[in-house]
């Protein structure tokens, strides 16, 4: 078994401030996309290599699928898993390309292998295929990541069509419980399910209503799912993430450039969490050392906003 890179990772930034004091604050530079972005094109870039993380090997010999692990919070996500010892398949949209190839290099770079996999998830057959393709690849499947995710701000209700609506459900929510489907065959006891939900789904969202019904459904499916699943000794739990600046809101079509610059300022802490700021709570849940006594939860990461319970 090849042992965890214990080579250090190079600090990008001054450590002297503690990481809530450290990241980057709006208003960025005024700017736009065309859905669905590429982390390539956003100023500043969004920090995900995570320098002041340490691995302790907890995911070793591990294998996992995360979908939309090219950028943002799935980036994140796979290098640390890599950090940790795990093996990563990604998938993600064919046009995605660039920034899946920028992720299979830090995979490797600390001794892991990267499957790359670009795939239209709103299809069931692509999420057939992800799955048999990353059993086919690495022979074992231990942690599903369903991150990919769709969203279209609409200043009214009435301006959410049915191919707006089904699109989102289908690329939200079909795809998470298709994959969930495809994986458990290969999915033994202390394999986990995580999937990313939002603080829409808790809160609610006035310009997002199709998004935030899914994430709301994503949060009752998790928890059926974990109740289902808890017998067979495997974990399903949700991250229902604040604002995060990934390719996902400035390449939102309902999004102008100026509301972009401030994008995060209405979270509590007075700015969007950075990929690296998410990526430790998906190793915690995935981690069966550290979390083996945890399923069926919506863990929200919302820098200062509060919820009941």
């Amino acid at each position: 078994m090849r042992k965890t890179s214990s080579s250090p990772v190079s600090r990008e930034r001054p450590s002297d401030q503690p990481q809530i004091k450290n990241e980057p604050k709006p208003p960025f530079p005024p700017q736009h996309q065309d859905a669905p972005g590429l982390e390539s094109e956003l100023d500043p870039q969004p920090r995900w290599r995570a320098p002041n993380y340490r691995p302790a090997g907890k995911l070793e010999g591990k294998v996992a699928l995360i979908t939309g692990g090219d950028s943002g919070i799935g980036r994140a996500v796979a290098y640390l898993y890599a950090r940790e010892g795990a093996d990563v398949a990604i998938s993600y949209l064919p046009v995605e390309q660039s920034d899946a190839e920028e992720t299979r290099r830090a995979v490797e770079s600390v001794g892991r292998k990267c499957l790359l996999l670009p795939a239209d998830l709103s299809e069931l057959a692509a999420c057939r295929e992800v799955v048999e393709k990353t059993v086919n690849e690495f022979g074992r499947f231990d942690i599903l990541v369903s991150n990919a995710a769709h969203q279209a701000r609409k200043a009214k209700p009435e301006y959410v069509d049915d191919e707006e609506f089904d699109r989102t459900f289908k690329t939200n929510v079909y795809a998470y419980f298709r994959l969930v489907r495809a994986a458990l065959p290969h999915l033994k006891a202390g394999a986990a399910i995580i999937v990313t939900s939002s603080e829409t789904g808790l809160l609610g969202s006035g310009s997002l209503p199709d998004y935030s019904s899914t994430k709301g459904a994503i949060n009752a499916l998790t928890k059926t799912l974990a109740v289902d699943l808890l017998e067979r000794g495997i974990r399903v739990n949700a991250i229902a993430p604040g604002p995060v600046w990934t390719p996902l809101n400035p390449s939102d079509a309902g999004t102008s450039p100026e509301k972009v610059s401030k994008f995060g300022t209405q979270a509590p802490i007075g700015r969007p969490a950075q990929p690296e700021e998410l990526a430790p709570a998906y190793v915690f849940l995935a981690s069966d050392a550290d979390s083996s006594y945890i399923t069926g939860i919506v863990l929200p990461v919302m820098g200062g906003e509060t919820i009941g319970g």
